[in-house]
């Protein structure tokens, strides 16, 4: 399955709270997009992986996916062992995306960054045609996507691009509370976490007016490039 947008998330709901402006605006377009989860979130405070596998496929459908899979990694202890790159490796060489999404190059959970330099390097290595990988029983050709687009998550970093998601905010809302174990619920008894606060929601919004603020519209989400953005006429930047 070919597709034009591949986004990689450390934990199922990454992706949603991040950029999901940016997925729904894209599949609207006309985009093919698909998710690959690296983990089950298996370790979160609240829910479990077989709850987090409920809501992923809820959320898949909000947003219209193309596909969504999960690659079972360790949560909290997945490393960059060939095992694992092999993995991202034969994903990527499945999809072929143009655009791989990946998760913010630094955050305060220490499996974003660590995701995020192991997307980056297998996007790389994908293109190396010495490493063999299978789909079933069929060899897998190699394969390197145009650009990397990290996307920020809790920690703030300045974007170098920002997406202007204004009129997808409500979808996006809807796709993160698909994951109900893991945010704000008064009838809930499992313990608190930074994420299941009541205000949240607001911050994902503030956070979506900040970045919308910069580019003089309603709402936004901003990434980090990993190389300069190739353009041919500047006038076009803004339009």
């Amino acid at each position: 399955m070919k597709v034009d947008i591949l986004a990689f998330a450390a934990h199922p709901d990454d992706i949603e709270i991040s950029c999901g402006g940016t997925i729904l605006k894209h599949i609207q377009m006309g985009y093919k997009v698909a998710i690959v989860d690296l983990t089950q979130g298996e370790l979160g405070t609240r829910g479990s992986a077989q709850t987090r596998k409920k809501e992923s496929n809820e959320a898949a459908k909000i947003l219209g996916l193309a596909a969504r899979e999960n690659l079972k990694m360790k949560d909290g202890f997945f490393d960059g062992s060939e095992e694992n790159k092999k993995k991202i490796i034969q994903a990527i060489r499945f999809y072929q995306p143009e655009l791989v999404l990946a998760n913010s190059i630094t955050d305060r959970h220490p499996d974003h960054g660590r995701a995020s330099k192991l997307v980056s390097d297998c996007c790389f290595l994908s293109g190396l045609s010495k490493i063999k990988t299978k789909s079933g029983d069929r060899n897998q050709h190699a394969w390197r996507p145009k650009a990397i687009y990290h996307y920020i998550q809790d920690y703030y970093i300045k974007p170098d691009i920002i997406v202007d998601i204004t009129g997808f905010m409500d979808l996006k809302i809807k796709s993160i509370a698909s994951f109900k174990s893991q945010f704000y619920n008064p009838l809930s008894k499992e313990p608190e976490t930074p994420i299941s606060d009541k205000h949240f929601f607001d911050f994902i919004e503030g956070r979506a007016r900040q970045f919308g603020r910069l580019i003089q519209t309603e709402f936004a989400e901003g990434f980090t490039v990993e190389v300069p953005i190739k353009v041919d006429d500047l006038s076009k930047l803004n339009a």
